[in-house]
């Protein structure tokens, strides 16, 4: 039974003609497959309905071909081709108990019409704001091009109801809508009747609500999510004018879905933001309409769900990232299991399968983007083949997801981990600067294992190949992770010795996690590994008083975080806090005294003094026990083992996501590896041809 104190999310809401069963609302968030795997989306969005979320939407859909955001993968509803694939979504979702809900945009300067080759259309002449700056330039709307907008919206809208959606978005948004243009004086220069003041920007908002009120004549509730304030940008909506706003179109749609910024300022990472972010931004506003009101904040806490509605910030809780990372998280709290919650740890690799082009993917959670195509689900496991024991050796993040998994597939597990504590590489890396909330991912396994009798765990058992060979384990996982390399091989140097090494003192990420400081001031950095850690480790070094150089081969500092949206506030942090970036550089030789450096354009030589480095480069699977067992492979059978793999880090360093993925897979094909197969052991979508 759930705790009273959490009943009030779960109170029936209307949202004009449709009533949402609790207070639990999936926002539309996108998810790297769209319109080119429709089963797959369709079945992700099928799982957070199971889960107990009222309301599950779409990505955002595009509407027409003249506005569309090749390269990436979005839902489309350009014509009536595109129902059938919208309507299995709003079907699955139905099956499963709740309302679905479509999110149809005009994306204006933000689609680059790679795709159409047709000309962009904007509320005034500029280049557009797609994130790959692309040659591209928009052309103003004529007053015939605002009229086609709004009739081919009213058709998004006929088509989306004839899919069978509950409910249907207005997008002025994130910057990634015409009507998000229109209304912010950054992008409207305008001087007619669509631009100028604030009464004449909205009008373009004011008309496709009014539009598609009509057009859904009772038949589906209408949701509008704004922008509530441009942050940084310059001329751009702020509080006054979205109040404004609200105070003139407040009670046209069923449903206000408020957002501050941009993307990256409405999906911060934890490492920058923390729960209930975005109270700032929209609290007040529910006060000025009387049509409920939906926002997120990366909710996890129920205590924290609870208080936004009893202050009457939201009356909706709004999720994207926490219903990837457990989309039974509703269920959860109803049944009075909060603990069982797999906590969003705010890392953002679920939005990389959007950047990437890739489907989904989490950290917390292995089966997002897997349901359909590999019959993966995050609560339900199949049943063990046969009566026998599996040896887990290492208890980092593969590993633990490896023995929960088999565990709850009925396997009897042991775990054996050579340190004292538990969690591997994530231990090491959550007590880094902003990392704290990574630590979730070892604490939800270790609460899952605790509830399991037939998983047992061993501490400081540094398992040798006669150890594991004299149990009687039938299969053996090698989970024992990776180590930084000292000799700084990686994307720019790809063999050993291709980097001189004189006598300055050199350490490795390993190190400084360990407690391991370098005796001088002044530290170089050189980060050839391009995500978090260089970046990370520059910022911790400096608060501890070093003097900090970090050297990388991208123009950027830790640049594939782009594909995290927060590249910009990592750089901008490591420049205030003082760190010396040298970009387009790298490490050519390491000296007595410091780094040679060259440009990576033009390969001239400077250098960089310091007292000691640190080499943030590739990594080196730990698999000595693999080879130890897999020498002895004809003592297999005799010793009653039929499988020894390896897992993770241990296969292949990557991802702490990539690592928990493998422990899942593991788990799932014990009896049947695919690692050899002819065919393609998952579910792909392929396009039928009609002649």
């Amino acid at each position: 039974m759930r705790d009273p104190a959490y009943d009030v999310l779960f109170e029936p809401v209307p949202i004009g003609p449709v009533v949402a069963k609790n207070r639990f609302f999936q926002v539309p968030h996108c998810n790297g497959m769209g319109y080119r795997d429709p089963r797959a989306c369709a079945e992700m969005r099928a799982v957070k309905a199971q889960g107990g979320w009222a309301v599950v939407c779409t990505e955002e859909a595009e509407i027409h071909y003249t506005s569309e955001v090749t390269p990436y993968i979005e839902a489309r509803i350009w014509d009536d081709a595109d129902i059938p694939a919208l309507a299995l979504m709003a079907d699955r979702v139905h099956q499963c108990g709740s309302l679905a809900g479509i999110e149809l945009a005009y994306n204006g300067l933000d689609g680059s019409n790679l795709h159409s080759r047709v000309a962009p259309q904007a509320p005034s002449a500029l280049p557009v704001i797609s994130g790959s700056s692309h040659p591209v330039q928009a052309r103003a709307m004529t007053r015939r091009d605002i009229a086609n907008l709004r009739r081919w919206h009213r058709q998004a809208v006929d088509r989306s109801l004839r899919a069978g959606f509950d409910l249907v978005y207005v997008y002025s948004g994130h910057s990634l809508g015409a009507a998000h243009h229109f209304l912010s004086r950054r992008y409207n220069h305008r001087s007619d009747e669509y631009g100028g003041s604030l009464h004449n920007r909205m009008r373009l908002l004011r008309e496709l609500l009014e539009d598609t009120v009509e057009e859904a004549a009772g038949r589906a509730a209408v949701a509008c999510r704004v922008t509530v304030d441009e942050t940084m940008c310059r001329d751009g909506i702020d509080r006054a004018e979205i109040e404004e706003v609200i105070g003139e179109l407040g009670e046209i749609p069923d449903l206000w879905d408020f957002v501050p910024g941009t993307w990256e300022d409405d999906s911060v990472t934890s490492r920058f933001s923390a729960e209930a972010h975005e109270e700032q931004w929209v609290r007040g506003l529910k006060a000025l309409t009387s049509k409920p009101v939906v926002g997120v904040g990366r909710f996890t806490s129920p205590d924290t769900m609870v208080r936004m509605i009893r202050q009457g910030i939201l009356d909706f809780i709004g999720a994207a990232r926490p219903s990837i990372a457990d989309p039974y998280l509703p269920a959860k709290i109803e049944q009075g299991r909060p603990e069982d919650i797999r906590e969003c740890i705010g890392c953002n690799i679920c939005v990389t399968g959007d950047y990437t082009m890739s489907p989904i993917r989490c950290t917390q959670n292995p089966s997002m983007g897997e349901e359909w195509r590999r019959g993966w689900h995050p609560e339900r496991y199949r049943p063990r083949h046969a009566d026998e024991r599996v040896l887990v050796v290492g208890a980092g993040p593969a590993g633990l997801e490896a023995a929960m998994s088999l565990g709850k597939r009925g396997y009897q597990v042991t775990l054996a981990e050579r340190s004292r504590t538990l969690g591997g590489r994530v231990a090491s890396e959550s007590r880094l600067p902003g990392l704290a909330e990574w630590i979730r991912v070892v604490d939800y396994r270790l609460g899952q294992i605790s509830q399991l009798d037939n998983v047992e765990h061993y501490l400081e058992s540094d398992m040798t190949a006669d150890d594991a060979l004299d149990h009687g384990f039938a299969h053996i996982a090698v989970a024992t992770g990776s180590a930084w390399r000292r000799d700084g091989v990686a994307r720019w140097h790809t063999r050993a010795g291709a980097m001189p090494t004189g006598t300055l003192e050199l350490l490795t990420p390993d190190d400084i996690m360990s407690g391991t400081r370098p005796q001088g001031g002044r530290i170089a950095i050189f980060d050839d590994d391009r995500y978090y850690m260089g970046g990370v480790l520059a910022e911790l070094l400096r608060s501890e008083g070093y003097d900090v150089a970090l050297v990388t081969p991208e123009p950027l500092v830790s640049a594939w975080t782009v594909n995290t949206m927060e590249q910009h506030r990592i750089q901008a942090r490591l420049m205030e806090a003082g760190v010396e970036l040298h970009t387009s550089t790298a490490v050519s030789a390491v000296l007595d005294d410091g780094l040679r450096t060259e440009c990576v354009f033009t390969g001239r030589e400077s250098r960089i003094d310091a007292a000691a480095a640190v080499l943030v480069t590739a990594r080196l699977p730990v698999d000595g026990l693999l080879q130890e067992l897999s020498a002895r492979r004809d003592e297999w059978t005799g010793r009653g083992l039929t499988s020894v793999r390896a897992v993770g880090d241990a296969l292949t360093p990557g991802t702490i996501a990539a690592a928990v993925w493998d422990g899942r897979r593991y788990a799932e094909e014990l009896e049947a590896p695919t690692d050899d197969a002819d065919s393609t052991p998952y579910l792909r979508e392929l396009t039928a041809l009609d002649r």
